[in-house]
């Protein structure tokens, strides 16, 4: 489906991919964004597209001369990383299932646990050397962050053993920058709220608040926001090492295997790109880039399909896509209108938690992931299709 421009009378266009029309609250949160005086052209939203705090989640932000720290949100680097096994569905069974699944939980921390030893390539990353140059607020947090890296964290982070099409097996997960990301993006959230008020700014809402391009302000937000942004690829790639371990153990004896394709992306994130010939600031928050030659990953809830994609360079979209299914009710929504058993007719055939503490997760409380890739055809094409087989939730 091609996008479509919503009536929404703002100075700048919002052009959408999404099938359902806004609602009330989705529409006000479109018209502040689109107000704003430094957003570039228009604003983009893909067919997932849903409420969040201050801009929408599954929105595209280009800026110039300026970036909201709360439109990149909390969860800086949130992101997927898969990869393509030499492995079959001939060699999996029910127990082995079983023995994987819980090897995962034994070794990669989820929720707020961490890691009680730290592997070496964790004490090498080099980004510890920058450490004391971020946020004066998080300094006292480098212990906390060195034994979160090669962690899950919580609420729709996850990690599967999927098989394609052809049924290769293969591995995902999602997951983000960890309390380290949450607390530097708070504080210069708070920072910009602070600056706005003492400049008496009139925002259309306070989760707006921006900071000015060649200021010190901006300069720290971004140094700090491009390391949480290397923090979340890093702990991504160090849980996927750990995974394929686990997974040659049960499959090829311990011995290493070949990656036959790996994908690492944020969708989470800011980075400085050229569109329409300009130099602007682009905000994903909840989008992937797809470019031409990017190759993306948008994953369906637990029990749902995901999707490896390559990127179709569409210009509108500021050359992005979905990044996933995007939630259909709230997480207390769905804790109120369905049961365990709900659960776990829905997660049918998946090796995975079936109790009442992910019902928040359940592929009902999603949109349809078909009807998300069918609204997005013009943005990305189909590289392979996954259905898990083992899921640990976050």
């Amino acid at each position: 489906m091609p996008y479509q421009q919503l009536s929404l009378s703002t100075p700048k266009p919002v052009l959408s991919w999404a099938n359902h029309p806004l609602g009330p609250q989705e529409t006000q949160m479109a018209k502040n964004v689109a107000s704003l005086p430094f957003v570039f052209k228009h604003v983009a939203l893909m067919p997932d597209v849903h409420l969040g705090k201050g801009a929408l989640v599954g929105s595209v932000i280009a800026t110039q001369d300026a970036i909201i720290p709360a439109a990149v949100g909390v969860d800086i680097g949130c992101g997927m990383c898969a990869v393509q096994t030499p492995f079959t569905a001939r060699q999996l069974d029910d127990k082995k299932l079983k023995h994987i699944r819980k090897e995962i939980e034994a070794a990669i921390p989820t929720g707020f646990n961490d890691n009680k030893t730290v592997d070496k390539p964790v004490y090498n990353w080099q980004g510890w050397r920058d450490f004391r140059h971020l946020h004066a607020g998080v300094q006292r947090l480098e212990d906390k962050a060195l034994r979160q890296m090669g962690s899950l964290g919580g609420g729709n982070h996850f990690i599967e053993l999927c098989l394609d099409e052809t049924e290769q097996v293969w591995l995902m997960l999602h997951s983000g920058s960890r309390n380290i990301g949450n607390m530097l993006a708070q504080n210069h959230i708070k920072t910009a709220k602070e600056l706005a008020r003492l400049a008496q700014e009139k925002l259309p809402d306070p989760d707006l608040a921006y900071f000015v391009a060649g200021t010190e302000e901006f300069e720290r937000y971004w140094h700090d926001l491009q390391w949480a942004q290397d923090y979340a690829r890093f702990n991504r790639e160090v849980m996927m090492h750990r995974f394929q371990r686990i997974v040659e153990q049960h499959l090829a004896g311990g011995k290493p295997s070949k990656t036959l394709m790996r994908v690492n992306c944020h969708h989470n994130y800011a980075e400085k790109e050229t569109h329409f010939g300009e130099a602007v600031y682009v905000t994903r928050k909840g989008a992937v880039r797809s470019r031409s030659q990017d190759y993306g990953i948008i994953p369906g809830s637990m029990g749902a399909k995901s999707f490896i994609v390559k990127g179709k360079g569409e210009a509108h979209s500021y050359c992005s896509c979905s990044h996933g299914a995007g939630r259909l009710m709230s997480r207390t929504k769905a804790k109120d209108r369905f049961t365990l058993d709900d659960l776990i007719q829905q997660t049918q055939g998946v090796e995975c938690r079936k109790d009442k503490g992910v019902i928040d997760e359940i592929p009902a409380a999603y949109k349809p992931i078909e009807t998300v890739m069918a609204n997005q055809a013009d943005l990305v094409e189909v590289v392979a299709t996954l259905k898990q087989v083992v899921c640990v939730k976050g």
